[in-house]
């Protein structure tokens, strides 16, 4: 009997697109459950009781909750093929320092793009800019954030790639004018089949925070 393993998530989730693609560089097959946030399953409210978000990632009926860690245990668990986080303790710990500086950071400034409007998002893009400038410093000249090999900050970071479309349209900028080096790394990323089949079109991905937009009345 093989391992039993369930995904909830959330299709334009950034989050929920890390476990995509960390399952798919492992070849583990899944069953995925798509959730509706504004009537949420039993099934996750029971996972994951604390914060009651996606994604979830159950395998063999226990929940791991929390995308970056999710991703470590994807990681762990299924280490024969495609290892993500480096087996140096000092490159661990730098590969984390960025993962948690893309989710306390990136996240929290990107959101703001389509939360607001007027001279606080024009203050938003420009602090947006400067997130992304720092990330591509990190990234420097090598193919990956890891250096030659597609790993755990890539990872992390390469489902924002979808949202890219989104905080261009909203806040009337290019990333690729003002850091050419990030979109050169993430269209190599999304040549990885495993990336580009897990990610949503940039497109629908904007639909989506227009909707967003219309609903907390900022169109």
């Amino acid at each position: 009997m093989g391992d039993e393993v369930i995904l909830l998530d959330f299709w334009p989730s950034m989050f929920g697109m890390r476990l995509r693609i960390a399952l798919a560089e492992k070849e583990v097959k899944y069953e995925y459950r798509e959730e509706d946030l504004r009537n949420k399953s039993e099934l996750l409210l029971k996972m994951n009781p604390v914060h009651k978000k996606i994604p979830v990632l159950i395998h063999n009926g226990k929940p791991v909750c929390e995308s970056t860690l999710a991703v470590e245990y994807i990681d762990g668990v299924w280490k024969d093929k495609a290892p993500l986080l480096p087996s140096d303790p000092y490159e661990k710990s730098q590969a984390k320092f960025w993962a948690d500086y893309i989710d306390k950071k990136l996240y929290e400034i990107s959101r703001k793009t389509w939360t607001t409007k007027g001279e606080e998002l024009e203050a938003v893009v420009k602090e947006l800019i400067g997130c992304l400038k720092v990330l591509e410093g990190a990234l420097g000249d090598k193919p990956y954030f890891g250096g030659e090999s597609f790993g755990f900050v890539d990872v992390s970071l390469i489902g924002f790639y979808s949202w890219f479309s989104t905080w261009e349209s909203f806040g009337h900028f290019s990333v690729e004018a003002e850091c050419p080096k990030l979109i050169a790394w993430a269209k190599r990323c999304m040549e990885k089949e495993s990336v580009s089949k897990s990610l949503p079109d940039s497109h629908k991905v904007l639909e989506f925070a227009q909707m967003l937009r219309e609903k907390l009345g900022i169109a």
